[in-house]
């Protein structure tokens, strides 16, 4: 009778075990899938033409390098004399000046050159690495990460102006993605 115990115990066990693997594998598998969503956003042109390798901004859905020589500076927000609110506003231009006129948000600028943050050419698990990495990152936690978000100057990815194509994903299914993800722990693809 023991035995018979023993070994219903030591069954029970392995089968918690088991469901609890399940769970936590697919609880995984669904973080990164939720992470091909926000990588998908963040190499979205509206996001890697400022998240850049270089000091060079891009511009417009081809990412091609920026007119008027335009450099990010220490701080990202340009170079001296040439700072980026000399042409870029706090908003778009009204859609009656046409297409390919300077787009503007509040606080425009790029990640200053301490903590660039590209995004171009990465891989999936090479941006994620790099966005959890608090040295590359400005210092920012996921929590902080989120927060930035909903900051108008990403918010305009979705809202670029005349001529231009806004991220193909809506904000809210990019915030559901990242919050997944970031529930998770973050885990990263290889």
């Amino acid at each position: 009778m023991k035995a018979r115990t023993v070994l219903l115990l030591t069954c029970t066990s392995v089968f918690a075990l088991a469901l609890s693997a399940s769970g936590q594998d697919h609880a995984q598998t669904d973080a990164l899938q939720a992470f091909t969503t926000v990588q998908k956003v963040l190499q979205h042109p509206r996001c890697q033409n400022c998240h850049i390798p270089g000091d060079a901004p891009l511009q417009l859905d081809d990412g091609r390098v920026h007119a008027q020589n335009v450099k990010r500076g220490v701080d990202g927000m340009g170079s001296p004399g040439l700072h980026c609110a000399t042409c870029h506003s706090t908003d778009n231009a009204p859609a009656s000046y046409g297409e390919h006129m300077p787009p503007g948000a509040p606080d425009w600028r790029l990640p200053s050159a301490a903590h660039k943050m590209v995004f171009i050419g990465m891989s999936g698990g090479a941006l994620c690495r790099q966005l959890k990495n608090r040295e590359e990152n400005g210092g920012r936690d996921l929590a902080a990460l989120r927060e930035h978000l909903d900051s108008k100057l990403v918010l305009w990815g979705w809202d670029p102006g005349v001529g231009r194509k806004p991220v193909d994903i809506s904000h809210e299914e990019f915030v559901a993605a990242f919050e997944r993800w970031a529930k998770a722990g973050g885990p990263c693809p290889p």
